[in-house]
């Protein structure tokens, strides 16, 4: 494969562009912009380099000499999209920051639905990711915790918001492969599980199921959950 180096490198650690030659017309940035835009537009299933070339204007074999491997592409977009964090000087509620750095990171998820599924296979040690993470540190200055549970907690909450996002995509793309609508299928799925309850085979399960309140808001929920997560590292 084009590219393929012999040995382990990481893009970071390479200079913007191999071999000799007059000044590169692109930057990593360029590139990294020109896959977010069409992993939003298209989905990551649908990224190529030769896509992004075609975007750039320039040929496929030539974006190799920028980008050696498409995992070095997924590196490049994640630190393109990790750039979006809005990082202001922590104040002393490290609770507060970090729940609103939760919110951040939902949204951005959201505006990105590709992000889950290239973010967890990578080491993410890129500029914008150091500069989130020293920036999570800094906010958790005031948790009295040795910095090993810090980075557990940092993981955790990255973890719990991957999950949650995970989830509402999935049932946002089940909703729109529907040939009918969500509120049929929901009311179809509740009269199916109303007629087993009734059977009387899953008492604490009927139990629970007529003192649980109504799913509410997801915005509500994401922040209850999260603070329930934030809240056991105190």
């Amino acid at each position: 494969m084009a590219g393929r180096a012999a040995e382990p490198e990481v893009i970071w650690a390479r200079p913007e562009r191999t071999g000799r030659g007059p000044k590169p017309a692109y930057s990593r940035s360029d590139i990294a912009q020109a896959a977010v835009r069409i992993a939003d537009e298209e989905g990551i299933d649908a990224l190529s380099m030769r896509k992004v070339a075609a975007l750039l204007g320039c040929g496929t074999m030539s974006l190799y000499n920028y980008v050696p491997r498409k995992e070095d592409l997924y590196e490049l977009m994640v630190d393109a999209v990790s750039g979006e964090y809005e990082l202001s000087e922590p104040s002393d509620d490290w609770r507060a920051e970090m729940l609103a750095l939760a919110h951040q990171t939902r949204s951005m998820m959201l505006r990105h639905p590709w992000l889950a599924r290239v973010m967890s296979p990578l080491y993410g040690f890129s500029p914008n990711v150091l500069r989130y993470l020293e920036w999570c540190l800094g906010a958790l200055e005031r948790l009295d915790a040795p910095v090993g549970t810090k980075f557990e907690l940092i993981a955790m909450v990255n973890g719990t918001v991957m999950t949650t996002v995970v989830n509402e995509l999935a049932v946002a793309e089940h909703a729109r492969s529907l040939p009918w609508s969500p509120e049929r299928e929901q009311a179809a799925r509740q009269a199916y599980l109303a007629g087993q309850m009734a059977r009387g085979e899953h008492p604490r399960l009927a139990a629970a199921l007529r003192e649980a309140a109504a799913p509410g808001d997801a915005e509500e929920t994401f922040e209850r959950v999260m603070r329930r997560v934030i809240d056991a590292f105190a």
